[in-house]
């Protein structure tokens, strides 16, 4: 009966730690180091597939290769939403596989202090658009039809070429992420420009104030460097 408890016991223990959702208000996921194992993995409930979604987060890094910010692997396909830096000023943005290219405007992507993306994509008309520090780019057509799996692998700083795995040193991020989140919708410009300033607006699936993650290898929480450089 005394195993039967214990067992019971360390059941909740970890149900409810996998359930624990944390505030990371003017903190920062900081990557120092080049390497293929350490990651960030989210834990969001997604409740349905999605046929529409927003992504933003705000990054802060000195690199020029390549380096993923977002990489949500489902099943059927390792870049069910992918949003990869190419180069400095071209990213490259993914849903069920295939990508369209942004080249950002060197007047859009100029502050010290890192840089506001975000990026949407609606099914009905395939349509997808990329902001940077609040300012728009040319919206381009994508994967329209298509519905994004609910059942997910989500990862910041690296990209999954598998199913949870398949990592590539020279695809990882250095540097740090802060004020990651995610709608089930497409935000109106009036919303992204309120995500840029840092009041964004609620009904989440991904809650940068409420978050469940977990922490593979030497990824630290620490203040973030860009918190008191938020536009506005």
């Amino acid at each position: 009966m005394r195993k039967m408890l214990l067992s019971l016991f360390l059941l909740l223990a970890s149900l409810v730690g996998s359930l624990a959702l944390e505030d990371l208000d003017g903190k920062a996921f900081v990557f120092p180091v080049a390497t293929n194992t350490a990651r960030v993995v989210l834990k969001p409930t997604i409740p349905r597939p999605l046929t529409n979604f927003t992504l933003c987060m705000r990054v802060y890094t000195e690199l020029t290769r390549g380096y993923t910010l977002f990489s949500y692997a489902s099943k059927r396909d390792s870049n069910e939403i992918l949003l990869y830096l190419e180069k400095p000023y071209q990213f490259s943005f993914h849903v069920g596989g295939p990508g369209v290219t942004f080249n950002v405007p060197q007047k859009f992507s100029n502050s010290p202090f890192g840089e506001h993306v975000c990026a949407s994509w609606e099914s009905a008309t395939g349509l997808v658009e990329l902001w940077m520090n609040g300012q728009p780019l040319v919206r381009k057509s994508l994967r329209k039809g298509l519905s994004v799996s609910a059942e997910a692998s989500i990862i910041l700083g690296q990209e999954q070429d598998s199913y949870g795995g398949g990592f590539d040193i020279n695809q990882c991020l250095v540097g740090e992420i802060t004020d990651v989140y995610m709608w089930e919708r497409i935000l109106s410009p009036g919303e992204v420009v309120f995500a840029w300033h840092n009041y964004p607006r609620p009904d989440y699936l991904i809650n940068w104030k409420s978050l469940s993650y977990d922490i593979v290898g030497d990824v630290f929480v620490k203040p973030a460097l860009l918190s008191a450089q938020r536009a506005g």
